[in-house]
Formats: structure tokens, sequence, C-alpha cells
């Protein structure tokens, strides 16, 4: 089972997180926070240079069905997207949501990670 789901662009970063913010309203998810997170070392007297962004993102009635079934999944909450450079390319990724909630053994919450794994995976398809 792969843990994530990775794609890689030909769009900048900035390119790449303004189409997501587009793609993700359609699937009904908005981002709650976008965490520059070289910024943040290079703050605090890192040497990180590399372009790495983190995004995290949230259905409120997706968080709302699951966070109903069970609370211990939040620790799962918001979701993550990830846009940073490697090796000169752009990268866009996430943890598999169907493999995050399979720790939590639940198969009811099994099906709401999939749709949910499925909205988020045509989002970065279509930002990218």
């Amino acid at each position: 089972m792969q843990f994530d789901y990775t794609k890689e662009t030909s769009k900048t970063v900035d390119e790449v997180i303004s189409s997501l913010e587009e793609t993700l309203q359609e699937e009904k998810f908005g981002v709650l926070w976008d965490f520059d997170l070289t910024g943040k070392l290079q703050e605090k007297g890192m040497s990180f240079n590399t372009p790495y962004r983190v995004l995290e993102v949230c259905n409120p009635v997706e968080a709302d069905r699951i966070l109903q079934e069970n609370k211990m999944v939040g620790y799962f909450l918001p979701c993550k997207i990830v846009v940073y450079e490697e090796e000169g390319k752009v990268k866009v990724g996430m943890p598999k949501p169907t493999t995050l909630i399979a720790l939590a053994d639940d198969e009811t919450l099994a099906g709401i990670a999939e749709d949910v794994e499925q909205r988020l995976q045509a989002s970065i398809e279509k930002a990218i």
C-alpha cells in the first residue's frame, strides 16, 4: 500500500498553489493555512532554501462526518497537501487519507476517506 500521492508539474510553486486553491474549492475544500516552511526555517536561522509549502485543507461537511464517528481521527485533520521543489522539479503531494484512516480500523470511515482521497487527487490533477 502506497502511503502518498505525489505528482510533478512544470508550474512554479506559487502557480500550483493558486491553481490548487481554485480546484479545491470546486470539491468544496478550503485552504485553512498556507505554511511557508522554508520561510519559517530561515526565520529561525536555518539554511534550508528549497521552496516548501504545506497547505492544510478541509471540507467541513466531511470533517464533521468523520469526527461524529471517531474523534481520534481528528489527529489526521486537516488534510495536508505539500508543494515543494526537488532537483529542479515542482512536486505536489499528500499522505493518502485511506492510508491514514486505515490506522483507525473502522470500515465506516474507510468509505469517507476513499471519497475524500479521490476528490483531493482530482484537485491536484486539475491544478498541475
